[in-house]
């Protein structure tokens, strides 16, 4: 069975409050806490620590309001973006399990 993070749940896996860093692209929780040297607190990173990072991943933002889901206004260059950061992810981080749906509504097909 996959566990399923609310946002609250998810912002408690920064490295501050609780050891452990997660964060969510598209959904997917991934643990990063191997890399503490780019998402541990005071890296460059660390801004996606406990967030669903989707839009500002696409964006290759670090602006805090850019850490959400909403990808709605974003065109198919940006979403490639995206799909190629998912890959790295899906091929170096565990996945432990998936953001509640209601954080989630990515508006692209």
């Amino acid at each position: 069975m996959v566990y399923t993070f609310t946002a609250e749940e998810l912002s408690k896996y920064d490295g501050v409050k609780d050891e452990k860093i997660y964060f969510s692209v598209r959904g997917t929780v991934y643990d990063v806490s191997s890399a503490p040297d780019f998402y541990g607190p005071g890296c460059g990173y660390h801004i996606f620590a406990g967030k669903e990072c989707s839009r500002a991943l696409a964006l290759m933002s670090l602006k805090p309001e850019d850490c959400n889901s909403n990808l709605e206004d974003l065109d198919e260059s940006k979403i490639k973006i995206l799909d190629d950061w998912r890959k790295k992810f899906d091929e170096k981080y565990p996945k432990v399990g998936m953001l509640a749906e209601e954080e989630t509504e990515d508006q692209v097909p």
